[in-house]
């Protein structure tokens, strides 16, 4: 089993920052891959960003390049979502999951990644 458990989400005006963090404990030595993910309200479920814990590689929902960074903290099992110029939009649910090599070689998928934290709620109002 492996544990996620999100943190640092919160209430911010348009153009603002926040820094989302997901530590990671239990038996993590099968966990490749990292992802975060988001829900809106009314929304369906939205990838955000993942990276490949070997290498570092990432990828990013066209909706948040260039404002949002995902990176890790390999020493601590902790994985960060630094997410900058927010919007409106941005408002949603957001979710840590973690998941094998495979979720890392396709498109941000869900359904590729088996464990989840409990979600941090980041609400951007103008």
């Amino acid at each position: 089993q492996v544990l996620l458990v999100e943190s640092g989400g919160g209430s911010v005006q348009a153009g603002g920052s926040l820094r989302l963090s997901c530590a990671a404990s239990g038996n993590t030595s099968n966990v490749n891959c990292m992802g975060w993910f988001r829900q809106a309200p009314g929304k369906e479920r939205e990838g955000v960003a993942r990276i490949y814990v070997s290498s570092g590689s990432l990828v990013y929902a066209d909706s948040v390049k260039g404002r949002f960074t995902i990176s890790q903290d390999n020493a601590k099992n902790t994985v960060y979502l630094q997410m900058n110029s927010l919007k409106v939009e941005d408002t949603a649910m957001y979710y840590c999951a973690a998941g094998s090599a495979w979720a890392c070689m396709s498109p941000i998928q869900y359904a590729n990644f088996p464990d989840w934290g409990q979600g941090t709620q980041v609400t951007v109002s103008s």
